[in-house]
């Protein structure tokens, strides 16, 4: 069973804002991550990229799904 989260892998604290470069969240929200009910996650996630902007922080764009070329007929 996979957990929701907006983690990118760029996990390094704004010692100004006191949330997370890569996913916006508080040090005590990424501490009890894995211990939340599923709808308190999203609803934080929700809320994340409002949060990063409000802080003057850049908020991260997606990822997006590399797709093979080598699957399409030539």
């Amino acid at each position: 069973m996979s957990i929701e989260t907006p983690c990118i892998a760029v996990c390094m604290i704004n010692p100004q804002t006191n949330l997370c470069y890569g996913c916006g969240r508080t040090m005590p929200e990424i501490a009890r991550w894995p211990r939340m009910a599923s709808a308190e996650r999203l609803t934080i996630m929700a809320g994340l990229p409002q949060r990063m902007a409000d802080a003057g922080m850049d908020v991260p764009q997606p990822r997006r799904r590399r797709t093979s070329t080598t699957d399409t007929p030539a």
